[in-house]
């Protein structure tokens, strides 16, 4: 080597640490089955949410926010992937449900997030990223768990959706056991004061998928009393116990922004919010949207989104942009200025210019793809939004809902008949899309029953 480039060794390899070294931070926050207006921010009037509305305060708030998928494991390989449930197979909830005299079969789905495809903790870790996975998994055994996907460190996830109890103990393989009565999401908020701290001087990126608020619905006894004491006549929520388990998350979000604040990491950490599907029916309401978790509906997909770009995003904005979970991988990427996989391609775009001021991202469609039944009602679906329309195509019967989301935000009219060159053109879109990600289709199932195929209970 020339003596020149010896002698400038040194500084270069100063500028590289330093171009680490003001690398930001990245923290995902996922909510499991937080629903639209599951926030003060987001309309609530009973949920107490001053944490999460401080992050709408700081950064931008997403009115057009959706989740990559109805259910929760496909919207999970979604984030960390960049790509569709449906390029990835993987299309339902693990280990999903099964219908063996409906009307159709359902496709030969994957049912982990298969180890060759890359995802964003794997992107960052090659970056000099320290990676951290906290609380829910759900996308496959052992042999898949986060330590196989890009993440240093794993702390609670396993297979399983649920959690045993949100009181200790806890009976959750992946994660030491707390003293009796912690709280499942105040330990999660715990676990990742640790990880930061431990990594507060090298960039890092925590994935949280909080457990709550799925069920089983439980909360701290104070906090449900105090909910308990609100008159919420008129309100559009009104339980008290998933009242307290939304306020857990809450209190989480508060312990991480002032252990970044303790820090002095705060200016330098990009925080990201949102849920993986929609609230599911019973413990919450998500009117005025349509139904609920496992359903086709915006009720199903529509979720809040709030991203804190430190420097960056303008506090207190709001987009009307329609974005997806997919979204999230090749905007972290932009964000930190650490390069795509060229070999695995990417269904989101970066919001990243967008959360600067610019112009919003540019792309004709966002699309659905759930050929299940679920428990929840829904059966075997594909939709696609284009503008304010959106169309969702039944499998059962072969026909075509549309919906003017601008006009109509609950579904209550089907357009279809009153728009129908409309209605061929969306279908025509999301035929085309289907074949371009391989997306695998229902199918007549020669086992049908319609009299056994009755939902329990129904005669």
């Amino acid at each position: 080597m020339p003596i020149r480039l010896l002698l400038l060794l040194p500084l270069l390899l100063t500028n590289l640490a330093a171009a680490d070294a003001v690398r930001p931070n990245v923290i995902v926050v996922l909510v499991d089955d937080y629903g639209w207006t599951d926030a003060a921010c987001f309309g609530s009037r009973y949920y107490q949410t001053p944490n999460i509305d401080r992050l709408a305060k700081d950064g931008m708030r997403f009115t057009n926010g959706y989740a990559a998928c109805t259910v929760c494991s496909p919207t999970r390989a979604a984030l960390l992937t960049g790509q569709y449930p449906a390029r990835l197979h993987l299309t339902d909830w693990i280990a999903g449900h099964n219908r063996p005299f409906a009307k159709l079969k359902i496709p030969d789905w994957t049912q982990q997030l298969e180890l060759s495809t890359v995802t964003i903790a794997e992107r960052l870790k090659s970056a000099g990223y320290a990676t951290a996975s906290i609380g829910k998994w759900h996308l496959g055994n052992e042999t898949h768990f986060p330590e196989q996907h890009g993440f240093d460190l794993n702390v609670g996830g396993y297979h399983k959706g649920q959690p045993p109890s949100y009181h200790a103990p806890y009976k959750i393989p992946t994660m030491a056991e707390g003293p009796a009565g912690e709280f499942l999401t105040d330990r999660e908020a715990l676990e990742a004061e640790k990880f930061i701290t431990a990594n507060k001087d090298r960039p890092f990126f925590l994935y949280l998928p909080h457990y709550a608020v799925h069920t089983p619905i439980q909360a701290k006894a104070a906090v449900i009393a105090k909910y308990q004491a609100i008159d919420s006549s008129g309100m559009t929520h009104t339980k008290p116990e998933y009242a307290a388990l939304v306020e857990s998350v809450d209190d989480a979000m508060g312990h991480i922004r002032a252990t970044l604040d303790r820090l002095k990491l705060a200016e330098r950490t990009i925080i990201i919010f949102t849920g993986d599907n929609g609230g599911l029916l019973g413990p919450t309401s998500n009117k005025p949207l349509r139904v609920g978790k496992g359903s086709a509906y915006e009720g199903g997909v529509r979720v809040p989104w709030i991203i804190l770009w430190p420097g960056v995003t303008k506090p207190a904005s709001e987009s009307a942009a329609p974005i997806m979970t997919i979204d999230i991988h090749p905007t972290v990427l932009a964000m930190t200025g650490v390069a795509a996989d060229t070999a695995q391609p990417l269904d989101g775009v970066s919001l990243a210019e967008h959360l600067r001021g610019g112009s919003v991202p540019a792309r004709d469609a966002l699309f659905w793809h759930y050929p299940h039944y679920h428990p929840g009602g829904a059966t075997p679906y594909s939709a696609v939004r284009m503008g304010d329309w959106k169309l969702i195509h039944f499998y059962e019967d072969g026909r075509d809902e549309l919906y003017d989301l601008g006009k109509d935000l609950g579904e209550t009219t089907d357009r279809a008949a009153d728009e129908p060159m409309r209605a061929k053109t969306m279908r025509t879109r999301l035929d085309q899309w289907l074949a371009t990600v391989d997306a695998q289709l229902p199918t007549p199932n020669p086992n049908f029953d319609a009299e056994k195929n009755r939902p329990q209970g129904k005669k």
